[in-house]
């Protein structure tokens, strides 16, 4: 841009020219209303200029009486200028508004207008401002790199319709959270109703679980006495069945020996040979075969099997022990030896129960016969033998041995065991720190611990070990196992 001034008269000896360059870019409406805008603003200046000019000559060539008229006028102008100033304002303000004002390009008084015009070819600016009098063309050069501000005012338009709607939305939601609120605190007076009604549910309970404690004291302060009573009962009644308990023993005792004492009246009363008591009495009754019969002992009048050998030395010996081939497990717990075990006919023992029903008045003997694998035989005889003697319990006295008067081929290897009680693997009652019977494999009447083991293991002769075979030490030593035992018993006969 480049503005000429000059003087009334139309003479312009100096002419300062100032050019701005804009290059705004091509069909910018924006740039082309701040041309019209920087126009109108310099030609105010010019006109400013030029009356301050006239003024100051005018000043000048007056006399000083004129003076104050002088001043008048000049305040009058400036406050028109400001006036005008403030019109011009105005007008600006509702032109960059797009308000139309047909007036802007009309002549009043003879005032010369600013034209301006657009892309002249000769001057190559692309806005041309001149006046009409003297047409003294104003150059506006616009910079092509001027910012483009209509994006950013279309994006402002865009931001306020969405604040707009941001608002509108808002006070829906604020208008839907009040209605909610309003619901919540209705609902809340509806709550607090049940709160209140619930307190007084509450407090109502609390009386009748007051009520319900007290009857339950009353009701267990009942129940233990009761409980008091029926203990106080329940000891009686218990010392009520004892006595009769002791008393059904007492009757039970008593019938089981007047029963026994029927029984041995009535055994008396029969015949001898119709219930033997042994095989003595069978014997006697003219049978020779050896064999397994049933005798009928005084103090056993059930009886029970046993074999006779009717042969050896006048017969009618009963049978309470046999080894031949080591068929049967002799190595057994107490239970075995005393009820028995094994075959009658065959390797057994008898069992401590019936030799003590046959042996315990005494007046028994005792023969053992015994043989090893190189068919050599031996025996030995004691003329006095039971087991259990006058016990009332033999069970739990452990079934002592008695025996006495030795005679034999055999040598004597069970008088050191007279007296001693029977002792098996799981009943230890010999006198020995250790367990004899299971040390040395067998059950015996064992001391300390023995110099026979009829029961021991069937060790076939000759063995490593000690004593824990069938052994008779007075015949064959400790570690010789013999092939045959037997052991029978019969009455001692009376002598001539």
């Amino acid at each position: 841009m480049t503005v000429s001034s000059c003087s009334p008269s139309g003479d312009c000896p100096l002419r300062p020219r100032l050019q701005l360059l804009l290059y705004p870019p091509a069909g910018s409406p924006t740039n082309r209303t701040g041309l019209l805008l920087l126009g109108r603003r310099m030609m105010l200046n010019d006109e400013w200029t030029i009356m301050n000019n006239s003024s100051s000559e005018l000043d000048s060539k007056r006399p000083n009486k004129y003076k104050r008229c002088c001043t008048f006028l000049l305040w009058s102008v400036i406050v028109l200028l400001v006036i005008a100033a403030i019109v011009m304002a105005t007008l600006t303000v509702l032109h960059l508004t797009q308000y139309p004002l047909p007036f802007i390009s009309s002549n009043r008084g003879g005032v010369s207008t600013p034209a301006i015009s657009t892309i002249t070819k000769d001057s190559g600016a692309l806005v041309t401002i001149s006046r009409v009098t003297d047409r003294e063309p104003v150059s506006v050069f616009l910079d092509p790199n001027c910012p483009d501000f209509s994006e950013h005012f279309l994006r402002w338009e865009a931001l306020q319709s969405s604040l707009l709607r941001t608002l509108t939305n808002h006070n829906a939601d604020e208008w839907k959270e009040r209605g909610a609120f309003q619901k919540l605190g209705d609902d809340l007076k509806v709550l607090t109703g049940h709160a209140h009604n619930l307190r007084l549910e509450t407090d109502s309970l609390k009386r009748g679980q007051g009520v319900l404690d007290q009857r339950m004291d009353r009701l267990q302060s009942e129940q233990s006495r009761v409980i008091q009573v029926l203990s106080d009962s329940h000891s009686a009644v218990l010392k009520l069945a004892e006595s009769f308990s002791d008393s059904l023993l007492g009757l039970k005792r008593e019938a089981e020996s007047l029963r026994r004492l029927k029984s041995e009246l009535s055994r008396d009363l029969t015949q001898t040979a119709v219930q033997p008591r042994d095989c003595s009495n069978i014997v006697a009754s003219g049978v020779s075969q050896d064999g397994v019969y049933s005798v009928f002992p005084t103090h056993d009048p059930d009886g029970f099997m046993v074999y006779c050998d009717m042969s050896t030395d006048g017969g009618g010996w009963t049978v309470i022990q046999r080894r031949e081939d080591g068929s049967v497990n002799f190595f057994r717990g107490w239970e075995a030896y005393r009820d028995g075990f094994g075959i009658t006919t065959g390797e057994h023992w008898l069992g401590l129960q019936r030799i003590y029903a046959l042996t315990r008045s005494g007046g028994f003997e005792l023969r053992i016969d015994m043989a090893d694998f190189d068919n050599a035989t031996a025996f030995a005889l004691y003329s006095d033998f039971s087991v259990g003697r006058d016990s009332v319990n033999p069970e739990e006295d452990g079934y002592p041995l008695t025996v006495d008067g030795y005679s034999g081929t055999a040598g004597d290897s069970l008088l050191k065991h007279s007296g001693m009680r029977f002792t098996t693997k799981d009943r230890d009652q010999d006198q020995s720190e250790n367990n004899c019977a299971a040390y040395y494999q067998g059950a015996w009447w064992y001391r300390n611990c023995h110099t026979s083991n009829l029961n021991g293991q069937y060790l076939r002769g000759g063995h490593a070990s000690y004593a824990d075979g069938v052994e008779w030490s007075s015949w064959t030593g400790w570690q010789y196992s013999l092939r045959f035992t037997e052991m029978k018993i019969r009455p001692r006969k009376p002598e001539s």
